[in-house]
């Protein structure tokens, strides 16, 4: 269905009309250096306490490229990024496209055998890294890599006191790599070579999380990040007065582009604090002001439930948007309740350099009449979204098909591999691999991954369903439901269960809860309880994990 049909929903679209990029806006290091020739003395970063300027920032940045360049790095390589959230992330980004360069965002969680198959299939010719990752994994990786020249830094950099978070971080500087401080010392005051990027070079290569199977290096164009940051910006509604606490991963694209990208073109303070702890979060919210974050529903949960959540006071911190993995409305109830703000869902993929549909600030999200789901929000400008069949046929409101997208967030394809690429994006449009619906006033619903259906003695059981009921029970703080082996049904539905701190649930009454809210043949037959679900470093939950280890079981 053509996202824009004569609708009375159209009026959604009056947060934003379609985009052309202005003059100025044509590459995101032109966005940056727009940003910091407006406001130089404006935070740029807050780390923990510590400011650095938009001045400082560009000044960095500049002496960073250019020793970058001295070192042979040349237009069009590749600069993987493998830190956790640290001023040394953007500081490494925006040094990248300054010395004509793509960046390569790797997950810090990421181990041996992985990092070594993205650095190989990036072909990255530097690798800027915390010292300890270095030790730990890196320094074993990179001589069977393309890599030349290694750069390391230290959670400690950029710090005028250490939070207690990292009270125990110590240095542990290899003779073997450079450092970032000293490399930007030696070029301090230099301008790097210009690098004329436009809107079709790529920006990134940020890896697909991998839920359904191998990652591959989804090429983001700086056109693509571009669009999307303009996109946060006025369908959130974002301003110079706004402060983003960059909580979700740097190297996902919800960080990268909902926190960094955002937060560069508005001219944003990013708070970051290394890792997500929700103390530590409540505390830097409140100090710094922030108004504005996207994160995974992991985060909003962990939020409430932290230690010392009835003592915040939070009412600035009301721009809050939601994606990455399934909301259930329930949830969003208990949020709202907990710290009187709406979570907003927003969702899109790597593939869609983040959104491509958008609950706007100021609106509130439908729910399902039949399934409980909660609406995704809309197609945001610019973009259509068929919903299509096995066929690829377009299938009318109510209809549950797969997402098909296209717009300018659309990337253009996967790092040498066209024939995925041409299986994914065919003619430029994105085939989702996600199951939903449109209904009758344009909201869409997100049901599942076409990979997660369970069919259950011939009925077909969407996992979110099952894990919407057992959200709304107040015990109940994550939930994750896969099919798994069964001599009658073939198939049958297993919840796993994380209860919220100090509540105890079980089995059967969890069970018969379920079975009051949903048909007979969807309810869970199996509930295990664990203390923490598998996730991706964004807060995905790990369907697949759940299931090979089921296999696993089995086949012992």
């Amino acid at each position: 269905m053509n996202a824009y049909d004569e609708r009375p929903w159209l009026e959604l679209y009056a947060h934003g009309v379609p985009h052309e990029i202005k003059p100025e806006h044509q590459s995101m290091l032109a966005v940056f250096e727009h940003t910091a020739a407006r406001c130089p003395e404006k935070p740029a970063l807050w780390y923990f306490d510590t400011a650095l300027s938009y001045g400082a920032l560009s000044e960095i940045t500049d002496a960073l490229a250019a020793g970058l360049q001295a070192e042979g790095f040349e237009r069009g390589e590749r600069l993987a990024v493998y830190l956790q959230n640290l001023p040394q992330f953007p500081i490494a980004m925006i040094a990248t496209w300054k010395a004509g360069g793509i960046m390569v965002s790797v997950s810090p969680m990421l181990k041996h055998k992985e990092l070594g198959a993205q650095l190989a299939d990036s072909g990255a010719a530097v690798l800027i890294t915390l010292e300890s990752l270095w030790h730990e994994v890196a320094r074993e990786v990179v001589p069977d890599t393309a890599v030349r020249t290694v750069i390391t830094t230290s959670e400690l950099d950029f710090l005028d006191q250490p939070p207690a978070l990292l009270r125990d971080a110590q240095r542990d500087r290899d003779d073997a790599t450079l450092d970032l401080l000293e490399v930007v010392g030696s070029h301090r005051g230099e301008t790097p070579a210009t690098a004329a990027l436009g809107p079709d070079d790529v920006a990134f290569l940020t890896y697909t999380s991998g839920t359904t199977g191998p990652s591959k290096g989804a090429m983001n164009s700086h056109r693509n990040v571009v669009f999307n940051a303009q996109a946060y910006r006025d369908w959130v509604g974002l301003d110079d007065d706004d402060v983003v606490f960059g909580v979700a991963p740097f190297f996902h694209i919800t960080g990268l582009i909902g926190n960094l990208a955002a937060g560069l073109l508005v001219g944003m303070p990013i708070v970051m604090s290394y890792r997500f702890d929700a103390d530590t979060a409540l505390d830097l919210i409140e100090r710094h002001g922030v108004t504005f974050t996207v994160a995974s529903i992991t985060v909003f949960i962990a939020l409430m439930n932290a230690p010392t959540a009835a003592q915040r006071a939070i009412p600035m911190f009301s721009k809050i948007v939601s994606g990455g993995a399934p909301i259930a409305p329930a949830t969003v109830e208990a949020y709202e309740k907990k710290f009187g703000a709406y979570i907003h869902n927003i969702y899109g993929l790597t593939e869609t350099t983040s959104p491509s549909h958008c609950v706007p600030i100021g609106t509130r999200a439908p729910v399902d009449p039949a399934s409980g789901a909660l609406s995704v929000g809309v197609p945001i400008f610019n973009t259509v979204v068929h919903v299509v069949d096995e066929e690829g046929k377009d299938l009318p409101p109510g209809e549950i098909g797969e997402f098909v997208t296209s717009g300018p967030q659309v990337v253009s394809g996967y790092w040498d591999k066209p024939e995925e690429t041409e299986h994914a994006i065919p003619g430029g449009a994105l085939h989702t691999g996600d199951v939903g619906f449109m209904n009758d006033d344009g909201w869409f619903f997100l049901v599942d991954r076409k990979k997660d259906l369970i069919n259950a003695a011939g009925y077909k059981v969407w996992p979110r369903d099952v894990e919407d009921a057992l959200y709304g029970h107040g015990a109940v703080r994550e939930a994750a439901v896969v099919g798994v082996p069964d001599e009658y049904r073939g198939e049958t539905v297993k919840a796993f269960v994380s209860l919220k701190p100090g509540e105890s649930v079980t089995e059967e009454s969890l069970i018969a809860f379920c079975k009051e809210r949903i048909a007979a043949y969807k309810y869970p037959r199996q509930i295990e309880f664990i203390e923490e679900l598998p996730k991706t470093a964004s807060g995905k939950i790990l369907r697949r994990e759940l299931r090979d280890r089921e296999a696993s079981r089995s086949a012992g």
